[in-house]
């Protein structure tokens, strides 16, 4: 005996080619974000710790700022939240800002290294 009403729906996993397609999205967004201070966006910078999507199509974001101090501090995790969810099929997102490990300029891409003469 079943009750169908009773069992939610399931979810079904995201396939590879989705989960690869919304992985380049989601880099793609979190490149238009960018620190004020710095002129390299936040994603080569090496802000940004971890991504993790949900089979639902729910975005958790780990980043951290340059320094603990940073004056958009209280703002920096809107803009990515907002960058994120322009990304239709998303359902939510949330930011969370950590700052264990600390941040360090050997998180940066060579290519954030190249733009600021770091080389």
């Amino acid at each position: 005996m079943t009750d169908a009403a009773a069992s939610p729906e399931p979810v079904t996993a995201l396939s590879k080619d989705e989960l690869n397609r919304l992985t380049d999205q989601l880099i793609e967004k979190l490149k238009t974000v960018y620190d004020p201070e710095i002129p390299v966006d936040i994603y080569e910078l090496g802000l940004i710790y971890k991504v993790d999507v949900s089979d639902d199509k729910d975005v958790a974001i780990d980043m951290t700022l340059t320094a603990p101090g940073c004056p958009v501090a209280g703002e920096m995790p809107g803009w990515v939240r907002d960058a994120v969810m322009e990304i239709p099929e998303l359902k939510s997102c949330t930011v969370d800002l950590v700052f264990e490990p600390p941040w360090d300029a050997s998180r940066m891409s060579d290519e954030a290294k190249l733009q600021l003469n770091m080389f």
